[in-house]
């Protein structure tokens, strides 16, 4: 199976031309699938846009949303409406709202938008202000407190659905794929080629995922879970577990751009005999990344 993965292509920044130009360089891959991993557009264009998409990459698409997605509208509203239009779209699943995906025999696809839950970093101190706090209505009006809240509740809800998931997936099958559009180890946060540092980690990682992400990996060391991940508009490869990796996702405003394309099997050849000690962060010209944070 053939699969083209993109990231945080926030297609409301483009032009028709520019648009069809993206979708072209899907088609040139050739997939099978698409995923697509959050930050497709805003609310009021979400639904138009991917529909657009659909109809001219004539592939499945799989994907979740990002914080982008939510602009000018409410999580639930948003989530709600996209859940009931994506299922009478043949071809469009928003996994947030969807059981197990069988991709192959042998591996299945899950996933949820995910959030960055203020656990990571140093929230209290952090200078960093989001644009989600003005734009997404569940943040309007909300003290610093009540941000930190509401953070929490919604990296806790996005950990529940993933673990549920994933409980029912390694019993069946030794490969699982998951999409979330934030990352869910601060090891997988990436910001030029190292570690987000301490202001920015606490909407940049979610660390309530990460912990279901590394319980299930311990029990089911004979399962694979390969995850992938947007948000920080910078890649590079966590590689937590001999079972567990993390591949996040570059992104450009206004250039949106195939991360990658890849036979399924192929994601998941992070994983070999030799000893792989957990927390270990692999990534090209980088050495020693998790020793280095800027943002």
């Amino acid at each position: 199976m053939r699969v083209t993965w993109a990231t945080d292509i926030h297609l409301n920044f483009l032009n028709l031309q520019e648009r069809a130009s993206f979708f072209r360089s899907i088609v040139d891959a050739q997939p099978d699938a698409v995923f697509l991993t959050g930050d497709i557009a805003e609310a009021p264009s979400l639904q138009p846009l991917l529909g657009e998409m659909h109809a001219a990459v004539e592939a499945p698409l799989y994907f979740v949303l990002g914080n982008h997605d939510f602009y000018y509208g409410s999580i639930s509203r948003v989530r709600a409406d996209l859940a009931s239009w994506s299922r009478i779209q043949q071809g469009l699943t928003y996994l947030t709202s969807t059981e197990l995906v069988e991709l192959t025999p042998t591996t299945v696809l899950i996933g949820h938008d995910g959030w960055g839950d203020g656990r990571y970093g140093n929230y209290h101190l952090s200078p960093v202000k989001l644009s989600d706090q003005e734009l997404i209505e569940d943040f309007q009006d909300l003290n610093r407190e009540e941000v930190l809240e509401k953070l929490r509740a919604l990296g806790n809800e996005a950990a529940r659905n993933l673990e549920e998931k994933l409980h029912r997936a390694v019993t069946v099958y030794p490969h699982v794929v998951c999409l979330t559009h934030v990352p869910p180890f601060k090891e997988a946060c990436w910001y030029q080629g190292k570690m987000g540092n301490d202001d920015w980690l606490p909407y940049f990682a979610c660390r309530a995922v990460g912990e279901v992400l590394m319980t299930v990996s311990q029990e089911r060391p004979d399962c694979q879970i390969a995850v992938m991940c947007g948000h920080t508009h910078h890649e590079g490869v966590a590689h937590l577990r001999p079972n567990l990796c993390v591949f996040t996702g570059s992104a450009e405003y206004g250039a949106p751009c195939v991360q990658n394309t890849f036979e399924l099997e192929e994601l998941f050849e992070f994983s070999s005999p030799a000893e792989v000690d957990e927390g270990r962060v692999i990534g090209t010209d980088v050495v020693n990344r998790q020793s280095e944070n800027v943002q």
